[in-house]
């Protein structure tokens, strides 16, 4: 099973309300459990599924944004900003070691395709690509810091 199958597992259990798979294959084993409700489910899939690109949608910011105004320039309207959310859970990290320049900055200047940091998830190492371009406002999590599927990570201006 490679990353992208896992990647694909995780959004499939996380949309679908099930609230733990666990898949055994030759001498891999995966189990994926989340937050929800228990819901039992009993069946044998092939596991092979249809590619979903890696980078995380891009979905607008709701108007009430839980973030301190010290950090946010546009903070009277986050409504016309896009939010860049991670694609799994894992841990983020800005750069590709502690020794390389950041992926992005605040202040730069993205496009679809560029690389804005890496989530190590289960000591794979995954690259998250833009999927807009615009210029990153703020950068809502720490270095080194655990993210869950779905959290924001950037707030981009379109362009």
């Amino acid at each position: 099973m490679d990353i992208k199958q896992i990647q694909d597992l995780i959004r499939f259990v996380s949309k679908s309300g099930v609230n733990e798979v666990s898949i055994e294959q030759n001498e891999f084993k995966i189990t994926i459990k989340t937050n929800q409700a228990p819901t039992i489910v009993n069946a044998t899939l092939p596991v092979a599924q249809p590619g979903v690109p890696a980078a995380a949608p891009a979905v607008p910011v709701a108007a009430a944004h839980t973030s301190a105004p010290a950090e946010a320039p546009a903070a009277a309207d986050v409504s016309k900003y896009v939010t860049i959310k991670s694609p799994m859970i894992g841990t983020f990290y800005r750069s590709s070691s502690p020794d390389k320049p950041s992926f992005a900055n605040v202040g730069d200047e993205i496009k679809p395709g560029g690389v804005l940091c890496i989530i190590e998830a289960m000591k794979l190492f995954n690259e998250i690509e833009s999927e807009v371009s615009g210029r990153i406002v703020k950068i809502l999590v720490e270095n080194a810091s655990p993210v869950e599927y779905d959290q924001p990570l950037f707030l981009v201006e379109p362009m």
